[in-house]
């Protein structure tokens, strides 16, 4: 059962991801993708290690999404936080977009199988201005394909801003004649 939040930077995203997951019952696995290459990314990660409940498992995937999706009980509740930095992880080690692709789609099709909640985090990098190098646009675009990816399998998709949740639904446009 495969939920997505999606929003800007610090929108509150990885905090809602945590009360879903602690509200669910279950066991949780945080699914990680971030790496500590720096001293402040290594605070960073520190930090959210240090808000998420002792008995949490947590995994580090800065790659393999779905295999590691793969080792968690069928039932228990899975944080992936995030796709973000997934793609950039992606991108870093040579995958192609098409790879890039299918690995989210599998992972989707995974999450949206499963009996437990996954709630998968992501950043919203589409509302900006258009990066000024190839490298930046093939990110953006990558990433924004990735977010369809996942948000299509889903069964919730919201847009994170300020902490709060706004739900997204599929977009239904009457027909001139026909039902509204």
């Amino acid at each position: 059962m495969l939920t997505v939040l999606l929003g800007g930077a610090r929108s509150g995203k990885s905090a809602l991801a945590a009360q879903a997951a602690a509200a669910s019952g279950a066991d949780v696995t945080f699914i990680a993708t971030a790496e500590a290459r720096d001293e402040e990314m290594a605070a960073r990660i520190a930090e959210h290690r240090r808000d998420r409940p002792h008995q949490w498992v947590t995994v580090e995937a800065p790659l393999q999404l779905e295999r590691a999706l793969a080792t968690v009980s069928d039932t228990g509740t899975v944080v992936v936080d995030c796709l973000t930095l997934w793609v950039a992880n992606m991108i870093e080690v040579g995958a192609s977009d098409a790879e890039v692709s299918k690995e989210a789609s599998d992972l989707a099709a995974r999450a949206e199988q499963r009996r437990g909640l996954v709630v998968v985090v992501s950043n919203e990098v589409g509302s900006g201005l258009v990066p000024g190098e190839p490298l930046g646009r093939r990110y953006r675009d990558l990433l924004g394909a990735v977010n369809v990816i996942c948000a299509r399998q889903a069964r919730a998709a919201y847009l994170v801003v300020a902490g709060l949740a706004l739900a997204l639904s599929p977009l239904h446009i009457a027909t001139p004649g026909g039902p509204d």
